[in-house]
């Protein structure tokens, strides 16, 4: 490989007169923007602690009213991308959010897109276009592009959920907006994942013909999630991985455009060495403990912990217990790198 030139080699007054004229050479910074074998990549795998957190959390609900929050979260900030940039990857926004009893965060919309995934509680709700969708631990609940969304907490105790959006993305090429509305009237009916779409591989029939909604499904309940991963479980050998997406039920493609999201069950005492990829990661513990080695870094983690996976890395996971599995909620970007038309895996 030939070695490029550098700004040292040109004249002072050359460099000058490009700065001057907003022009930059390339070939001095051509490797630093297409690097050779895999991309330079500032993204450090680490974890964030919900024992920390939590905490943190709950005095942020005793320092300051949600009527000042309007959305009262601590981000999980990567240091590797400069924690004023609010990024678990390039790509991935990672909140922690609290609601307490009696409160509402109010009803807006806004361009990036977002999903709420229940670390505790009981008694939260949010509200999608109309649509009362309840939490529980381990619900999975869209709040796509552009739909009104608010929350509420009618029970007792503090609710807690992940945020996951495709912020960063959307920020980095300003479209990133949002707008305030009146709160929703609520329809008086079950969420669709309890009466349209209970079961996969049936949909409503209407759903055959035209006007197809493009996220007809926005609760994804835990207890079945869970119920699908130890029935596949079952099935697979232990020298694959109990993993399963979230897709939308009409289409069988991922549930939003640029984010995926999937769940993985570790059986008692496995290693999984899950296939390299193109695509960041944020992996969240939703029961058990173990350890992720990433890139040849260790990261112990216990239920409610998150972790963020760099761009390519090489990842094993470990479940802990011999005795009991491990469950475990991934958020990527695999859908925005499939649209763009790099994404790859390294099997």
């Amino acid at each position: 490989m030939s070695s490029l030139g550098t700004l040292a080699d040109l004249p002072v007054e050359y460099v000058e007169g490009l700065t001057a004229r907003n022009l930059v050479p390339l070939w001095p910074s051509l490797r630093s923007v297409l690097p050779y074998g895999i991309p330079a990549r500032r993204t450090k795998p680490v974890v964030w602690r919900y024992g920390e957190i939590r905490p943190n959390l709950l005095k942020a609900g005793e320092l300051t009213p949600i009527h000042k929050a309007e959305r009262r979260v601590l981000v999980l900030a990567n240091p590797g991308l400069g924690l004023e940039n609010m990024q678990a990857t390039p790509s991935i926004y990672i909140g922690m959010q609290l609601i307490l009893p009696g409160e509402t965060a109010p009803n807006h919309r806004h361009s990036p897109s977002a999903v709420r995934f229940v670390v505790e509680g009981e008694g939260g709700f949010t509200a999608v276009d109309g649509e009362r969708l309840p939490m529980e631990k381990g619900d999975l609940i869209l709040t796509p592009s552009g739909l009104w969304h608010e929350h509420g907490h009618t029970g007792k105790g503090p609710v807690v959920w992940l945020d996951a959006l495709d912020l960063p993305a959307v920020y980095a090429l300003e479209a990133s907006y949002c707008i305030e509305g009146q709160s929703q009237t609520v329809r008086n009916e079950p969420d669709s994942s309890q009466t349209r779409y209970r079961r996969a591989g049936l949909l409503p029939y209407t759903a055959l013909g035209k006007g197809r909604s493009p996220y007809p499904l926005l609760r994804f309940p835990w207890r079945d999630v869970r119920e699908s991963l130890e029935a596949l479980a079952g099935v697979t050998p232990r020298d694959e991985m109990v993993h399963l997406a979230y897709v939308n039920p009409e289409t069988g493609q991922e549930c939003l455009p640029i984010l995926g999201f999937s769940a993985i069950m570790l059986r008692p005492g496995e290693t999984v060495r899950p296939t390299r990829r193109s695509a960041s990661a944020v992996i969240h513990a939703v029961s058990g403990s173990g350890q992720t080695e990433i890139d040849g870094v260790t990261l112990t983690w216990d239920e409610s912990d998150t972790m963020a996976v760099p761009t390519h890395a090489k990842v094993t996971i470990t479940n802990a217990s011999a005795k009991a599995p491990a469950f475990l909620f991934m958020v990527d970007d695999a859908p925005m790198q499939r649209k763009l038309g790099y994404y790859e895996d390294f099997a």
